[in-house]
């Protein structure tokens, strides 16, 4: 799966879990799309339209984690937070003030393709 914010894509590591391939379903079928909204200044958050399998458990999450919040949305951090939540990935080739500058300024619009 491919990962863009604002169009601009961004490596993932995906995690090897029923969430993650059920997204990867999802996106099969066709993009998408997410409205972000910025919440708490350390992360952004989307529905994702839909609910995925969840696996919550107790998570120190880091900037550049993507994570599954109430089996319906999209969390992507560019700050911390402590939260029960079910991890889906990882972005790996930018650093926390890249991330803080791409997420931490307005809402964004994160896609997800197949590829």
């Amino acid at each position: 799966m491919v990962m863009a914010i604002n169009g601009k894509k961004v490596s993932v590591e995906w995690e090897d879990n029923e969430s993650v391939e059920a997204l990867m379903d999802l996106v099969s079928k066709e993009p998408l799309s997410i409205q972000m909204s910025m919440y708490g200044g350390f992360e952004q958050v989307g529905s994702i339209g839909t609910s995925l399998p969840r696996n919550d458990v107790q998570t120190t999450t880091e900037a550049g984690d993507i994570v599954l919040y109430s089996g319906d949305q999209i969390v992507v951090f560019y700050g911390s937070n402590s939260w029960a939540y079910t991890r889906l990935g990882r972005i790996t080739d930018k650093n926390v003030d890249e991330l803080a500058e791409m997420l931490g300024k307005e809402d964004v619009t994160i896609s997800v393709d197949s590829e």
